[in-house]
C-alpha cells in the first residue's frame, strides 16, 4: 500500500506541479481529521510519516492513571505497562492508533481532506505559473464560445477572451492555434482567473520582441504604439546604435519579420517610422506615407498645425481620420491638418505668421557670415538681406535667426 501510495504522490508532483510535501501535509491532516471524527477529539493525537517509503503511524499522548476516567486521554497502568514495561502513574506514553479501525465516515471525511488539498495546492501551483506570465504573450488555442466570449486553453489552465478583447475582424474557431497578451490572473474561489487580449497594443511591441532580435537585446527601442486593432498599427522606433537602422531591423529582410507579426495579427497593417525628440519632426514621420510641406508644434499646448500638399491632404488624413488620428496618439499631440490651399486663408497655418515683419529674408547663412556686426559681400546665401543689416546692425542680425523656412526646405 505504500508503494502505490508514494507511486500516487510522485505522479501528482509531475503531473499537477504539486510539492510532494504539501501531499504529505494533507494525509497528516486527513488522518487528525479521522481522529477527531472518530474519538471526538484529536489534541493529543499525532503523526508520522516517512517521506521516503511512505509509512505513517498515529499517535495518541495519554497519561498513564491507576482509574481511567477518558480513554481518548487516560490509559490504566497495566495498559500502559504493556507498552512500556517501565510506565508508572503521572507519566506519559504513546499508544499506537490503527487507522483501519477508523469508521466509515471518518475515512470519508479523512479523503475528502486530502482530495481538497490537492484542488487547492493545484490551483495554487496554476495561479502562481500564469502570474509570472502576466503582462506577456503566450500562445493558446481555441476552444469554445462562452456566449460571446471566447476560452483559450494555455495547458494548465484556461484563459478568457473576452468580447472587449476580441479583434471585431477576426473570426477564430475551434482548435486555431493564437497568441494572446495576459492582462490579469486573479485567485478566486473557483481558481484562477486569467483574462487575455487580442486588442492590447502591448501584444504590438511583445511580438516584436520575439520576432526581433535588436528589439529583444534594448539596441532598438520601440517608443511609442498607436493601434485600431485589425485595421493598423504605428509604431515609433529608435535605435541606440548608430550603425543599426531602427526601420530596417524591424522590417527584416524583404519585410520578412514585420510580416511575420502581419500573419500573427490576420492581416492588420503596420506602419513603422523613425521616433523623433524634435516634435515637428516626429508628427511629420507619425503622417507617413503623406508628405508634409511644414509643421508648427505647440510643446506646451501639445497642438500642431500641418500643412501638406493639396494632392496629400486625403492620404494624410487617411480613410474615416484613420491616419491623423493613430498619428495622434502615437505623437500625444493634437493635430490639425490643412492643404496648402487651405492653409493661405487661415490663421496661424501661414509661414508669414511666424516671420519677423522686418526680416524680408531667407535664415540660411554660410559659416561665419556674420562677424563683427556686419556682412561680407557674397556672404549671405539666396537672395538679398536688408539694408538695416549694413553698417553693423547686430539686434537686426539677431532678429534674423528667429526664421524658421527657408527655400530649400520649400521644395
Amino acid at each position: 500500500m505504500n508503494e502505490g501510495l508514494m507511486e500516487a504522490l510522485n505522479t501528482l508532483e509531475k503531473e499537477k506541479d504539486i510539492s510532494k510535501e504539501k501531499l504529505f501535509e494533507a494525509i497528516e491532516n486527513s488522518l487528525l481529521t479521522a481522529c477527531k471524527n472518530h474519538f471526538g477529539k484529536a489534541d493529543n493525537m499525532k503523526v508520522e510519516i516517512d517521506r521516503e517509503t511512505g509509512e505513517f503511524h498515529v499517535y495518541a499522548e495519554k497519561e498513564v492513571v491507576k482509574e481511567v476516567e477518558d480513554p481518548v486521554l487516560q490509559i490504566s497502568v497495566e495498559d500502559a505497562k504493556k507498552i512500556n514495561s517501565k510506565a508508572k502513574a503521572g507519566e506519559t506514553v504513546e499508544v499506537e492508533i490503527q487507522s483501519k479501525d477508523f469508521g466509515r465516515i471518518a475515512t470519508q471525511n479523512a479523503k475528502n481532506v486530502i482530495l481538497q488539498k490537492i484542488r487547492e495546492e493545484e490551483r495554487n501551483a496554476i495561479f502562481n505559473q500564469y502570474n509570472d506570465k502576466a503582462k506577456k504573450v503566450v500562445t493558446g488555442v481555441v476552444q469554445r464560445y462562452v456566449g460571446r466570449n471566447l476560452s483559450i486553453d494555455l495547458g494548465k489552465a484556461d484563459a478568457l477572451l473576452s468580447e472587449n478583447e476580441q479583434v471585431r475582424s477576426e473570426h477564430l474557431k475551434p482548435n486555431d492555434r493564437v497568441k494572446v497578451y495576459v492582462l490579469e490572473v486573479r485567485m478566486t474561489p473557483k481558481g484562477p482567473r486569467i483574462l487575455v487580449s487580442r486588442t492590447h497594443p502591448e501584444l504590438v511591441r511583445l511580438l516584436f520582441e520575439e520576432e526581433v532580435t535588436e528589439v529583444r537585446d534594448g539596441t532598438v527601442e520601440i517608443m511609442a504604439i498607436a493601434r485600431e486593432a485589425g485595421s493598423r498599427t504605428k509604431i515609433a522606433v529608435w535605435s541606440n546604435d548608430p550603425d543599426v537602422d531602427p526601420v530596417g531591423a524591424c522590417v527584416g529582410m524583404n519585410g520578412s519579420r514585420v510580416n511575420a507579426i502581419v500573419d500573427e495579427l490576420h492581416g492588420e497593417k503596420i506602419d513603422i517610422i523613425n521616433w523623433d525628440d524634435n516634435p515637428g519632426f516626429l508628427i511629420e514621420n507619425a503622417l507617413s506615407p503623406a508628405k508634409v510641406v511644414f509643421v508648427i508644434a505647440d510643446g506646451d499646448e501639445k497642438t500642431a498645425k500641418v500643412v501638406v500638399p493639396d494632392s496629400q491632404l486625403s492620404l494624410a488624413i487617411g480613410k474615416e481620420g484613420q491616419n491623423a488620428r493613430l498619428a495622434a496618439k502615437l505623437t500625444g499631440f493634437k493635430i490639425d491638418i490643412k492643404s496648402e490651399t487651405q492653409a493661405k486663408d487661415a490663421p496661424g497655418f501661414r509661414l508669414e505668421d511666424y516671420y519677423d515683419e522686418e526680416a524680408e529674408y531667407e535664415d540660411e547663412y554660410e559659416e561665419g557670415a556674420y562677424e563683427g556686426g556686419e556682412y561680407e559681400e557674397g556672404e549671405y546665401v539666396d537672395g538679398e538681406y536688408d539694408d538695416s543689416y549694413e553698417d553693423g546692425d547686430e539686434d537686426a542680425a539677431e532678429d534674423a535667426e528667429t526664421v524658421v523656412e527657408t527655400e530649400a526646405d520649400d521644395e
